[in-house]
């Protein structure tokens, strides 16, 4: 019983899903091929759709009739299918491509702020290159004037021999002069290299929070992934999965169409023919205007019979009697 149910079911489960199937691929169909032909969207939606319709029936058919049509309507009729796959094939690469241009331009436009962003960020870490080196350099120039200051010392001998220690005023001026010019310039280099630390850092929050308040990243992770993996670019890897679809899609959906008749045509012939029983009802048979029944007796006799034992005997008839009248 339950094996029986099965094979009622299992076809209708194969046209519920060929079903499906085509509906999808018309609907990508349809909307790719409207967007390809934008100037005439509806007038491609109306031709699509009575396409696509009889492109199922070209397919149910061919296999229903296959043995009875004419070779050159077959022949014409397995072409224009074949054509037809591919103009679906065509609007369904076009629907997906049209949704990856899109997500790869907000990619783009996405990838454009960060790079003017790291642009910035590259200036900036540029200018701290050089103020490092140069403020190490007037570090270096301040240890070295103090250092200079500490060791003013000049030494020579009187006129009596004696050596006598003492410092250049000149000297000292001199080197205070360019010690205060030193302390300055490193003060206003440290200034500098703590604005552009702040910016530097402006500049990288930014980038982070370009990057997170985009979904386009996760979108395109899986892209992103198996382009670093294979080395291809990320137009070729989604121009291989579209064929890849494209080819499985549009077949796969009159395959099932075709399995659907199949799988009815089975169905008519297992189940088993219903038997009609016929009815015979006997009728009296009229021979020269009397009807004869089974037993050979006619009904006028019959009724001849019963009239005359059931029905009561007819009262007599009374004359009338006429008088003649004279005529005076």
């Amino acid at each position: 019983m339950f094996k029986r149910i099965q094979e009622r079911i299992f076809p209708f489960l194969i046209a519920l899903s060929a079903l499906s199937v085509s509906a999808s691929a018309a609907f990508y169909s349809i909307s790719g091929l409207s967007k390809l032909f934008a100037g005439a969207a509806f007038a491609v939606i109306v031709m699509a759709a009575s396409l696509e319709i009889a492109k199922l029936v070209i397919a149910s058919l061919l296999y229903q009739y296959r043995k009875n049509l004419p070779k050159l309507l077959k022949v014409y009729l397995s072409i224009a299918c074949f054509v037809l796959v591919l103009i679906t094939s065509m609007g369904i690469y076009g629907f997906l491509s049209a949704a990856y241009q899109e997500t790869a331009a907000l990619d783009s436009t996405i990838g454009a702020q960060i790079a003017l962003i790291e642009t910035k960020r590259n200036n900036i870490k540029e200018q701290l290159a050089v103020y490092n080196g140069e403020k190490i350099s007037i570090n270096e120039s301040v240890t070295a004037l103090r250092n200079g200051l500490s060791n003013n010392v000049i030494q020579y001998t009187d006129t009596l021999g004696n050596v006598i220690t003492t410092t250049s005023s000149s000297t000292r001026r001199a080197l205070e002069k360019q010690l205060d010019q030193a302390i300055n310039r490193q003060t206003q280099i440290n200034t500098r290299v703590d604005d552009l630390n702040q910016k530097l850092f402006e500049y990288e929050t930014e980038i982070v929070e370009v990057r997170s308040a985009s979904e386009i990243g996760s979108e395109l992770g899986p892209l992103k992934y198996l382009s670093g993996l294979t080395g291809l670019p990320m137009d070729k890897i989604i121009n291989y999965l579209l064929l890849t679809i494209i080819f499985v899609f549009d077949p796969l959906a009159i395959s099932l169409v075709i399995a659907a008749n199949f799988a009815f045509s089975q169905l008519t012939k297992n189940t088993p023919p219903i038997m009609y029983t016929k009815q015979v009802i006997e009728k009296p048979l009229k021979v020269y205007g009397e009807e004869i029944t089974k037993e050979g007796v006619t009904m006028g006799s019959l009724k001849e019979e019963i009239k005359k034992e059931d029905l009561p005997p007819s009262p007599p008839k009374k004359k009338r009697r006429f008088k003649m009248r004279s005529q005076t």
